[in-house]
């Protein structure tokens, strides 16, 4: 089993990267592919899973994510796609939060989590919160890369939304809104969407 992978990112895709470590490239499904730059020389934190025929790596860019993903996984109900839905959020804080407070609204807001999955999360991890990590550093990786005119970087956030299982209705809802944002890159604009569809 891989505790995590050091290599350069060749491909940012919307669901996944490849990572390139020692000649053979990992592909990796991560919550937000385009937090990692092509180029960029990247630790990720993988956990692997192993079902039926396929093995899948998941990435993460801190050990704290990759621990709340673990703990995701354990609550009946939750596979990978809604963890990782789940993680996209940077608001790790307010996940914790809503599990100690029994908050069903706020767990129900992401894809794939419906009421009875939400009242499973905080049946599952409301007498484990201690054992849960509370901050994570979303912004890690400072790079000094030239920015991508504004409209690509928000078709990216896009594919990645929608990657994530968010209907492209609700995502049609909120592009004008981000149309009108200037904010500094792909990862900004999933960022920001994640924020209105909640």
């Amino acid at each position: 089993m891989f505790e995590y992978l050091k290599g350069m990112v060749t491909a940012v895709m919307p669901s996944y990267i490849v990572v390139d470590v020692a000649g053979v490239g990992y592909r990796i499904i991560t919550a937000n592919p385009f937090a990692f730059t092509e180029q960029q020389v990247a630790t990720v934190y993988v956990e692997q899973i192993v079902r039926d025929n396929e093995q899948t790596l998941y990435g993460f860019q801190t050990l704290d994510e990759k621990t709340l993903f673990q703990k995701l996984l354990a609550v009946s109900g939750i596979g990978p796609k809604s963890a990782l839905a789940i993680l996209a959020s940077s608001d790790h804080t307010g996940l914790v939060q809503a599990i100690v407070n029994d908050d069903v609204t706020f767990l129900t807001k992401f894809p794939g989590i419906g009421k009875k999955t939400a009242q499973q999360i905080i049946l599952d991890l409301q007498n484990k919160v201690d054992e849960l990590p509370f901050q994570t550093q979303m912004d890690q990786f400072e790079l000094d890369v030239p920015k991508p005119k504004a409209g690509s970087d928000l078709d990216e956030a896009l594919q990645a939304l929608e990657a994530l299982g968010y209907a492209k209705k609700d995502l049609k809802r909120i592009e004008k809104q981000l149309q009108t944002e200037a904010l500094a890159d792909t990862a900004a604009y999933v960022s920001a969407g994640l924020k209105l569809l909640q």
